[in-house]
């Protein structure tokens, strides 16, 4: 058996162990999803992903959740909880129900952490992307999380005061702010992350909201993990692969 390296890069999907599952909502909805868990060890943490807006074509597939699911379990013994929001579609299928603005969606969030708890996920963490950063900051302080990861937050949904109610939370906040941000810039993420002094807001320079390119993906996952999972830094970018 010889071994070869493979690139770690757009398309790759490494070992892990694969699951469809389907949440349930306390209204009554099923909502597809997928469970990805390391393929070796035990998970370290387990990342509960949201995703961005379904009007705007957002939904579990979305590349920076679909590239987290197909290289984090591997290479950081990462569980990673994808999910379509209600209404949403993707190639897993279509949720029942339709898109309710973030209001409906908080049943949404508690199906996921209620999934969590049922199968003993350790250590979840919220990863909102977008739209998902509006579900996290609305709602994550209702459950038992380990903190929540912001991607390009455009505070349209979350009002002032359901941000500063996270002040003195002891849950970590971490939002990753493109510096081209189409919604929400560094400076103005700065002051209307104010209320939250212990939180921390990282600009990334040359970024835009939707993270194209590998060197901006490799930047949210690096970041993600070393929050939820430090000792697995620096991640590699080649997989050992037995032919």
């Amino acid at each position: 058996m010889c071994v070869s390296l493979v690139e770690v890069r757009a398309g790759v999907m490494l070992p892990a162990i694969r699951e469809d599952i389907t949440l349930h909502t306390e209204d009554g909805l099923d909502l597809v999803g997928e469970l990805a868990l390391p393929a070796e060890h035990p998970p370290v943490a387990t990342l509960v992903t949201l995703h961005p807006l379904p009007t705007a074509q957002g939904f579990m597939d979305s590349h920076i959740l679909r590239k987290a699911a197909a290289r984090l379990p591997a290479l950081a013994d990462l569980a990673v909880l994808r999910f379509n929001t209600r209404g949403t579609s993707s190639p897993r299928g279509t949720s029942d129900g339709h898109f309710e603005e973030g209001l409906g969606e908080r049943l949404d969030v508690a199906a996921a952490m209620a999934f969590v708890a049922e199968r003993n996920l350790p250590n979840p963490w919220l990863v909102g992307w977008s739209f998902g950063t509006e579900l996290a900051l609305k709602y994550g302080r209702e459950h038992a999380i380990r903190g929540a990861i912001l991607l390009s937050p455009p505070l349209h949904r979350a009002s002032a005061a359901e941000v500063a109610a996270w002040h003195g939370d002891p849950r970590e906040l971490t939002a990753l702010i493109p510096e081209h941000d189409d919604y929400l810039q560094p400076p103005e993420a700065v002051e209307r992350f104010a209320s939250v002094p212990e939180m921390r807001v990282l600009p990334i320079e040359g970024a835009k909201h939707l993270w194209v390119g590998e060197k901006y993906v490799k930047i949210v996952l690096d970041e993600i993990v070393r929050v939820t999972n430090p000792d697995a830094l620096p991640l590699p970018t080649e997989w050992d692969e037995a032919e």
